[in-house]
């Protein structure tokens, strides 16, 4: 089984969701159990996957025996197998954290929002796996549109933002094929690997600039890179509580993950892929700053969430920009950090809302009191999100601002000090009003406490992870970051 692992990984989600709305007609309870089961074995699959790329280095598979670049080739090295477990395991945690309510709407189809879940799993997994332009491309309009689907499980504003988000989506999906179609055309390959070498061959040319303009766009409006965030604040805020927390955790930063693995590992080679890191760190830079900003301004928690993923998404592009080792490092264990904090901060407002009705920041007042523990793992990763140590948000922004130093990037380091000052007192306000206010002075207290073990228990496991990427961070950078970043690097 050990060769197959880079395609199981996608398999086994695929077509999980095929047959599960087929078991959930018979039984909803073993639908449900079903998917838990499938998502299990993708992440036990996925952690088998970077453990044996890490103890015997990277691999390739071809599907159907077809060698590249005729073929579609999978690609596992220690990032995309890294990737791979963050996307299995906050598929498994959301999934868990769900508990069956995904799809209270449409209970007249029983499983269709567990197998829209597992799509989107495999969708994203491909992403990171595969190593051919056009198939990254159908596994990126795989999982938008098992996300447009999720997010309309709920109705009201959020379909407005799903429809926005479609239109959007569809516009940079088209960006990207109309990209990989110039490269074709250039280069009469689809393989990401034998695409660079060809690429190399041909020089700068109008054509190969449209191009990879082109697939660079199409990323970055995919990955909310500033100001091609716009579908991005509306989309989470009225999100359904269940899905915020797994799209918002992992689709920018699977995203972000293409962008970093063409610019670096396919179009290296070429002038205009220097210029387009060029304007993505200048972006970036103002990303930081403004997220926080427009966060500051939020009254609505989960709003506040949404402008403070723009900034963060700008940590992750500048260490990229950077260039240099420590840069690298501080942009990928970021994009690491930042999936489980923000997933941990939106599963909380989702509970949040679930059992009081509280979406603003005056009416956590007291919350402390009546959700402490789910409050206590907000506060740990809001204390991430700021960069206090111990906590993992700390280290990848000292990374960040190491080398910052070392390529003299003065701006870039005032832009992570200013967003971290902003971040510390949008996040200190909502502590503020949980933990020092009672819930008297907003509304009469509840007689709701803490949210139910299967809801609580995901939210409590990612705070755990947000200190323990804190706390282990030597290692993980050393034996895995360090092994993930690009050759020429």
């Amino acid at each position: 089984m050990t060769p197959h692992l880079a395609v199981l990984v996608v398999v086994i989600p695929l077509a999980s969701s095929l047959v599960i709305p087929l078991v959930g007609i018979f039984s909803k309870r073993a639908g449900q159990t079903l998917t838990l089961l499938a998502h299990v074995v993708t992440l036990v699959l996925a952690l088998a996957m970077l453990v044996r790329v890490l103890a015997e280095g990277s691999w390739s598979y071809h599907l159907g025996g077809w060698m590249p670049p005729w073929g579609i080739e999978y690609v596992v090295d220690p990032l995309s197998a890294g990737m791979a477990v963050l996307i299995s395991g906050m598929a498994l945690l959301t999934m868990v954290y769900a508990a069956g309510c995904l799809d209270k709407r449409n209970s007249r189809h029983p499983g269709l929002s567990e197998a829209l879940f597992l799509l989107l799993t495999a969708g994203l997994l491909g992403i990171v796996m595969t190593g051919d332009m056009f198939n990254l491309y159908v596994f990126l309009e795989i999982s938008s549109i098992a996300a447009y689907a999720l997010l309309t499980s709920e109705e009201g504003p959020s379909l407005v933002a799903t429809f926005r988000y479609l239109l959007v989506g569809t516009i940079a999906a088209s960006l990207y094929l109309l990209g990989t179609g110039y490269l074709y055309a250039l280069t009469g390959t689809l393989n990401m690997a034998d695409l660079g070498v060809r690429l190399s061959e041909t020089g700068d040319s109008m054509a190969v600039v449209a191009g990879v303009s082109l697939v660079v766009i199409g990323l970055a409006v995919k990955a909310a890179v500033f100001p091609l965030h716009g579908w991005l604040p509306d989309t989470y805020t009225y999100a359904p509580v269940a899905v915020v927390g797994f799209i918002g955790a992992v689709m920018t930063k699977v995203s972000a993950y293409a962008l970093f693995r063409i610019l670096f590992f396919v179009l290296d080679t070429q002038p205009v892929s220097g210029a387009a890191v060029t304007w993505l760190g200048w972006l970036a830079v103002v990303a930081i700053v403004a997220g926080s900003w427009m966060a500051l301004a939020q009254t609505d928690v989960r709003r506040m969430l949404a402008y403070s993923s723009v900034g963060q998404m700008g940590f992750i592009v500048i260490g990229f920009s950077l260039g240099n080792v420590p840069a690298m490092v501080g942009g990928l264990f970021h994009l690491l950090n930042h999936a489980v904090m923000k997933g941990c901060l939106f599963l909380v407002a989702g509970g949040v809302r679930w059992r009081t009705g509280a979406t603003t920041i005056k009416a956590y007042a007291g919350m402390g009191r009546r959700l402490p523990l789910t409050m206590a793992a907000f506060l740990v990763a809001a204390l991430s999100m700021i960069g206090l140590p111990p906590t993992a948000g700390f280290f990848s922004k000292w990374y960040l601002l190491v080398g910052a130093v070392e390529a003299q990037a003065w701006v870039v380091i005032a832009a992570v000090i200013i967003s971290s000052a902003l971040s510390a007192i949008y996040f200190f306000r909502v502590i503020e009003k949980a933990f020092f206010q009672t819930s008297d002075e907003i509304h009469p207290a509840s007689e709701r406490t803490e949210l139910p073990g299967v809801m609580l228990g995901p939210v409590v496991i990612l705070a755990m992870v947000v200190l323990l990427l804190g706390l282990l961070n030597e290692p993980i950078v050393t034996h895995f970051v360090m092994h993930a970043l690009p050759p020429n690097v």
